[in-house]
């Protein structure tokens, strides 16, 4: 991990296939770094064309080709965690606010409040197709749900299982195949991973942010 602030940069080792949706090159795509820019209320006023202003901060970085997010968490606070499962390597990278916490199936009124969010990114060494792409996507958020719901952020609604503005980003060389489900030793390794950056993160933020925004 390289950091300079307001900016960390995950090296991916080469260029892969990384799937998100993150505000800079979203959906499937082939890059080698992942990327995230700490920003600020006073960055991002209404009337800013955000797509716009990144991408010239980007091309500024000379990260135009990367795949990127946007977090209000101050990134010296980023958390990160690796797994080995079977000779199978999971590393993720994480940022985790939570002052806009939501529970899935409601919605809170954030208007005029801090925004928070829960960027996820994970490298993994196993070569997947497409569609094992895409399971791993839904291991990578099953893990960050559960850490969240185990930091036990109470909302009116109930525990919360994330922020309404978060986002994941997971990265595989290409290859033959196309299973990464629970039973897999992949699995394993992803949801090891990604549930302990995320909750490392959720606790730590928790604990220097006891009068949450929602509160």
């Amino acid at each position: 991990m390289n950091l300079e602030r307001p900016w960390i940069e995950f090296d991916l080792g080469a260029e892969m296939q990384v799937l998100s949706w993150a505000v800079n090159r979203p959906g499937l795509v082939t890059a080698r770094r992942i990327l995230w820019r700490e920003v600020r209320n006073s960055d991002l006023p209404p009337d800013l064309d955000v797509t716009e202003w990144f991408a010239d901060e980007l091309v500024q970085r000379g990260g135009e080709d990367t795949v990127a997010f946007l977090t209000s968490r101050d990134v010296r606070r980023y958390c990160e965690a690796e797994a080995t499962v079977e000779g199978i390597n999971a590393h993720a990278v994480a940022t985790v606010g939570l002052s806009n916490a939501e529970r899935v199936g409601s919605r809170m009124d954030y208007t005029r409040r801090n925004w928070g969010t829960i960027n996820v990114a994970l490298h993994l060494s196993e070569e997947l197709t497409h569609a094992g792409l895409i399971e791993t996507m839904s291991i990578a958020v099953q893990a960050r749900t559960a850490a969240v719901m185990d930091a036990g952020i109470a909302l009116p609604s109930g525990t919360a299982t994330g922020t309404g503005t978060d986002c994941v980003a997971v990265a595989a060389p290409a290859g033959a195949n196309s299973y990464a489900g629970l039973h897999t030793a992949i699995g394993e390794a992803i949801g090891k991973a990604v549930y302990q950056a995320v909750y490392i993160g959720a606790l730590e933020w928790k604990l220097t942010n006891r009068r949450a925004a929602y509160a």
